[in-house]
């Protein structure tokens, strides 16, 4: 029995940090199985969950040196595990979609498409014009294929400060129309 098998988790964390790969280990081996049975129970594929827990595991060396865990570290992971199956869960149902659409087993709907693009345009035109103005107006010089410093330059602005306005209004507009589709589509 190794001496860091004793360690708790937080400090197994603090030598992972530091690129102790004996301490990934303990808690890798700590916690495969209890994360394993959860994706496994999600995603109902054995291989799938071998593979959610891998990229898992995997990202959390990969990023060991800037984590910052200020909870129990359990929870993180089965969160963690909880959002890749999630992701994974919503890319098969794409892939089934897709399959099913190549298939020919979907009615070819093109009017219906049509409208649906047509009120998506539209929200979209709404959400932009309800953004605050100046994060409305470099969304818009941005959508002209502006550059940043060509924006900043026009606006009298930093670049940092076109790239922080744009986020918010993407992330904004994201949002909204996500909430929008999820309705429209139900």
């Amino acid at each position: 029995m190794s001496p860091l098998q004793t360690l708790d988790d937080p400090a197994l964390l603090t030598l992972l940090k530091e690129g102790n790969a004996a301490a990934f280990d303990v808690l890798y081996s700590r916690y495969w199985d209890r994360v394993l049975n959860l994706a496994y129970r999600k995603t109902g594929d054995l291989m799938e969950a071998e593979n959610i827990i891998q990229d898992v595991f995997v990202s959390l060396w990969t990023r060991r040196d800037c984590l910052n865990i200020n909870g129990n570290f359990s929870n993180y992971l089965f969160v963690s595990v909880k959002y890749r199956v999630l992701k994974v869960l919503a890319r098969q149902k794409t892939e089934q979609a897709v399959n099913i659409d190549q298939a020919g087993e979907l009615l070819d709907d093109s009017t219906q498409e049509y409208l649906t693009f047509e009120d998506i345009r539209e929200r979209l035109e709404v959400l932009i014009g309800n953004l605050p103005e100046k994060s409305r107006l470099i969304y818009l010089l941005k959508s002209e294929d502006k550059s940043y410093k060509e924006i900043a330059a026009e606006l009298n602005m930093t670049e940092k400060a076109v790239d922080a306005h744009l986020l918010r209004a993407r992330r904004k507009l994201r949002v909204e129309l996500g909430s929008f589709l999820g309705t429209f589509l139900l």
